[in-house]
């Protein structure tokens, strides 16, 4: 498997122009941009603007009536990627190396970690707003390479808007997004029903749900305005709750029903939810 640690090797391999910077690569997809290719990981990230696409191992696709789409993908380091696209594609791309981000982390958005397959898809005035944006960005790169604050704010500009159309998407598309929701909401109840591993992770539910995990996090705040890991620990605390409200057993053995590896975490655990340690809620259940 090839794995592309710069944007010169990677653009070779695909089809794209040469780059004109380290960290720091954006242009319009040629027509002859390679459509297959066995598993690939690159080291830095990738934001592609694709119009006029289809591609077989999207949702929706339907190959009795393969529609083309025009959406936002990511790639993003150490994830493996393979494509076997139908037809030529249109759009733009950027590139943005693991060493600006650590440098400028405001840069960073959450869904540049996302899947393939959790592409944003845009309204005919979001992909408007995208193309300009992408021909404004091209425009400064090629002729004004040497005003980087131009190019840093041009691509957080790019950044923060398309986090607003995921709002936008998360908020609108309640058919897609509810489901995910309902589904999350049902995988933790059921988590104690099961043999465990641990307390229960965001990891540990994306995983179960195909999804990754900043994309899941995104989604159930997005609907209940609180983290996955808020969501997680409350419910933890709750099942503590009613074990020391409805069973004898020690707050040791709760720890380790529970998932905790050691039982001053858990009691740690339990007074930063409940403003209380396991002993003084059982005796204030027992008042």
């Amino acid at each position: 498997m090839n794995t592309f640690k710069d944007f010169i090797t990677f653009n070779e391999y695909i089809g794209l122009h040469k780059p004109l910077n380290e960290d720091i690569d954006v242009g319009i997809y040629p027509t002859d941009t390679l459509l297959k290719s066995k598993g690939i990981a690159i080291d830095f990230y990738r934001v592609s603007f694709k119009t006029n696409y289809i591609n077989p191992d999207l949702p929706d696709y339907d190959p009795t009536n393969p529609k083309p789409i025009t959406a936002v993908f990511f790639n993003n380091p150490g994830t493996i990627y393979d494509w076997d696209l139908e037809d030529k594609f249109e759009g733009y791309y950027l590139h943005i190396s693991k060493k600006l981000i650590e440098k400028h982390r405001y840069l960073f958005q959450s869904y540049l970690e996302y899947g393939y397959h959790e592409a944003l898809f845009l309204t005919k005035e979001e992909e408007t707003e995208v193309i300009n944006m992408y021909h404004f960005l091209i425009k400064n790169y090629q002729n004004n390479l040497e005003n980087y604050n131009v190019l840093l704010a041009s691509i957080n500009l790019i950044l923060n808007m398309v986090e607003s159309y995921y709002k936008r998407q998360f908020k609108t598309d309640t058919k897609v997004y509810s489901p995910i929701v309902s589904q999350f909401q049902q995988l933790l109840k059921d988590y104690y029903n099961n043999s465990i591993n641990g307390i229960p992770t965001v990891h540990y539910f994306a995983e179960k749900m195909r999804l990754t995990p900043n994309y899941l996090g995104d989604v159930i705040k997005a609907y209940t305005h609180k983290s996955t890991i808020e969501t997680i620990h409350e419910h933890v605390a709750e099942k503590a709750k009613s074990l020391l409200k409805e069973t004898n057993l020690s707050s040791t053995e709760i720890a380790f029903e529970l998932g905790f590896d050691y039982p001053n975490y858990f009691a740690k655990f339990f007074k930063k939810q409940t403003q209380l340690t396991p002993k003084q809620f059982k005796m204030k259940q027992n008042s």
